[in-house]
C-alpha cells in the first residue's frame, strides 16, 4: 500500500514538473520554494512582483502598509488673509467703508490702500471682539466685520473720490470738451476723444442744482472771488451764467459731505491749476447724468 501511495505521489510530482516545463515554453512564472521565479529562460529572478490587493492582515485590519512619500497628503497650511498691509484695491477700499460703518475707520474717506490707520483700525476692532490683534484681515475678522456691517454704497466706497469716471457722453467724443459727469462725480478733460485727466468734483444742492447740458467756456479768472457769497473761487472756468469749475477748500477739507451754490467744485488744487492752464475759452463744457 505505501509504494502504491509513493508511486502514486511520485507520479504526481512528475506531472508538476511537467506542467512547469511546460509553462516556461510560453513564457509564464511560476513561483519557486524560496519565493523566487522561473520565467520563459527557466532562471530564477529572486524577485516576487508586489501584489494587486492588500494582504491578508491588511484586509482584517491587522497592519496598515506605510504610504510612499509621494502619495502622502500636504501638509496643512492656514488659508490666505482676506486683506493685509500693503494690499490696495476695491477689497481693501470695502475694508475701510464698513469699518467707518461702525466708527473704527476714521478719514476724508476710504483710500484703498492698507495702510497705518486701517491697521489700527482693524487692530482695535479685533481687540474689541476678542480676535487675535494682528492688524490683518483674516477670514475669521472678515466674517465678523461683514456680519455687522452692510454692503458699502458706491458714494461710502468713494467718499474721499478717486472713483472712475462715467462711460463719456457722446456730446464729449469730439473737439476739446470739460466732460462732467454728475452719476461718478467727476470731471474729465478730452481732447478728441481721448481722456487727458480725471479729478473729483461736487456739485450744488437740491436749493441751488448745477445746470445740466451743453456749454462753453466764456471766461477765464485765476483768482476770483464770488460777488454774491464773498468766497474765493480760484482757477474759475465759467461757462454759465454765475456757474464755473474751481477749486474749493471746502471741498478739500470736507469732502462730500457739503455741497456748492451751483457751481463744479473741483478738490485737488494741483489738477484744477494744470486744467486751468490748458483750457481756452470756447472750449466745451458738457454735463450730464
Amino acid at each position: 500500500m505505501q509504494r502504491r501511495a509513493g508511486a502514486g505521489w511520485r507520479a504526481t510530482a512528475g506531472g508538476a514538473a511537467a506542467v512547469v516545463v511546460l509553462l516556461g515554453a510560453v513564457g509564464c512564472k511560476v513561483s519557486t520554494a524560496d519565493g523566487g521565479s522561473v520565467g520563459a529562460t527557466g532562471s530564477a529572478t529572486g524577485k516576487q512582483p508586489p501584489p494587486l490587493t492588500a494582504a491578508p492582515d491588511d484586509a482584517r485590519g491587522g497592519g496598515s502598509p506605510a504610504a510612499s512619500p509621494s502619495s502622502s497628503a500636504p501638509a496643512s497650511s492656514a488659508p490666505p488673509p482676506v486683506a493685509a498691509p500693503g494690499d490696495d484695491g476695491r477689497r481693501v477700499r470695502e475694508l475701510q467703508a464698513r469699518l467707518a460703518q461702525i466708527a473704527w475707520y476714521f478719514g476724508p474717506g476710504p483710500s484703498g490702500e492698507y495702510d497705518s490707520a486701517t491697521v489700527k483700525a482693524v487692530k482695535g476692532f479685533q481687540t474689541k471682539r476678542g480676535l487675535p490683534s494682528t492688524g490683518t484681515t483674516d477670514r475669521a475678522t472678515w466674517g465678523r466685520l461683514t456680519g455687522m456691517t452692510g454692503k458699502p454704497t458706491y458714494f461710502q466706497l468713494y467718499a474721499a473720490g478717486d472713483q472712475p469716471p462715467a462711460k463719456p457722453d457722446k456730446r464729449c467724443l469730439t473737439g476739446r470738451v470739460l466732460c462732467i459727469s454728475k452719476t461718478s462725480r467727476t470731471l474729465t478733460w478730452m481732447v478728441d476723444g481721448k481722456a487727458v485727466s480725471t479729478m473729483d468734483v461736487r456739485f450744488g444742492s437740491q436749493y441751488t442744482p448745477t445746470r445740466e447740458g451743453e456749454f462753453t467756456v466764456y471766461w477765464k479768472s485765476r483768482h476770483h472771488v464770488s460777488t454774491l457769497y464773498d468766497t474765493p473761487m480760484p482757477y474759475a472756468l465759467f461757462f454759465s451764467g454765475g456757474q464755473a469749475v474751481h477749486y474749493s477748500s471746502d471741498f478739500a477739507a470736507a469732502g462730500y459731505t457739503g455741497a456748492s451754490h451751483g457751481c463744479v467744485n473741483v478738490r485737488k488744487k494741483e489738477r484744477i491749476a494744470s486744467l486751468f492752464a490748458q483750457v481756452r475759452k470756447g472750449d466745451k463744457v458738457v454735463v450730464y447724468r
